[in-house]
């Protein structure tokens, strides 16, 4: 998955760019140039797809907290290898990183094709590999799917809708499927690795929000941004004046679910972790209204982590 940054779209428009008459300085131009823009403001209302997401992830969080579904290796190195928490989230922040670089080095050959087809399989394979997850942990409360014959065609027929709302539906059903994947796979994940290891997840969201950073202003996630975030349907969505790359809603939900699987005694830990990704998104948002595009993860990561695992190891 990439991990994506707020986009302002108001970056990205074209400014008619004419010659100064003498009359005219090039200060006088420039903010000519700066009101000709609009102005992307923070309204309290761009944190509902971050907690739409997040209370998806809960809901599946639910269905999976009271009873053991297999769990789907998702980390190389197994717990009890010295130094494998480290590893794994070096190994996490590698994939993402070669996955991001693939993606520009296709956008800058104008590859549409090829980036169409990787979009299109991972995205399937995400949703059948979630859809036949959670079936199977809803099979405990609906003993009717219990069977294979349920459980595969309903696997099938999730899959084909999901694509379907990607690629065929319009823009706002492409949005709700993103947002919703965007909170099923982070809780996925939250439990295949913090249930196993909460310091693997907390070093791989770590890692991640750093290389966030590296990867806006100097890597190829602000290179995607500024040549057009759109181009990659299915793993961002918009919202009013702004773009969010669904790996921001997967490590948003991911955090929220280390804590949940990772202190399984108490539910105030995922609470707290919430506030803090919420207050870590306000602060993102302000940042935006100052730049054109802000890395997504690191504040939210940076005080959701902080409050989550404070009130966690207290209690």
């Amino acid at each position: 998955m990439l991990s994506k940054c707020f986009n302002n779209h108001n970056q990205h428009r074209a400014i008619d760019m004419t010659e100064p008459s003498a009359q005219e300085s090039q200060s006088q131009l420039q903010k000519k140039d700066l009101k000709e823009q609009d102005h992307f403001k923070f309204e309290i209302s761009y944190l509902l797809p971050i907690l739409a997401s997040m209370l998806f992830g809960l809901a599946c969080a639910f269905v999976l907290l009271p009873q053991q579904v297999p769990s789907v290796p998702v980390t190389p190195i197994p717990p009890e290898t010295p130094g494998a928490d480290w590893i794994n989230a070096i190994y996490f922040v590698v994939l993402i990183a070669i996955s991001a670089t693939v993606f520009y080095i296709l956008l800058k050959r104008r590859s549409k094709r090829i980036i169409k087809g990787l979009i299109v399989l991972a995205l399937t394979m995400a949703a059948l590999l979630l859809s036949f997850v959670y079936l199977l942990a809803l099979s405990v409360y609906l003993p009717f799917i219990a069977e294979w014959v349920v459980i595969i065609p309903l696997t099938i027929v999730f899959t084909v809708l999901f694509n379907l709302a990607i690629f065929r539906f319009g823009n706002i059903p492409r949005n709700a499927a993103v947002i919703l994947v965007g909170g099923a796979l982070g809780m996925f994940f939250g439990y295949n690795i913090a249930s196993i290891s909460l310091w693997s997840a907390v070093l791989i969201l770590v890692f991640l929000a750093a290389y966030d950073i590296f990867a806006v202003y100097k890597g190829p996630v602000g290179k995607i941004a500024q040549s057009g975030i759109d181009q990659l349907p299915g793993l961002s969505f918009s919202f009013k004046e702004i773009q969010m790359g669904l790996g921001d809603l997967v490590f948003y939900s991911m955090l929220t679910g280390a804590m949940i699987f990772g202190f399984p005694s108490s539910f105030y830990p995922a609470i707290a972790s919430i506030i803090g990704i919420m207050a870590g998104s306000i602060g993102t948002f302000y940042m935006l209204e100052k730049k054109g595009i802000f890395p997504g993860l690191p504040f939210p990561i940076l005080l959701g982590l902080t409050l989550g695992l404070t009130v966690g190891f207290l209690l």
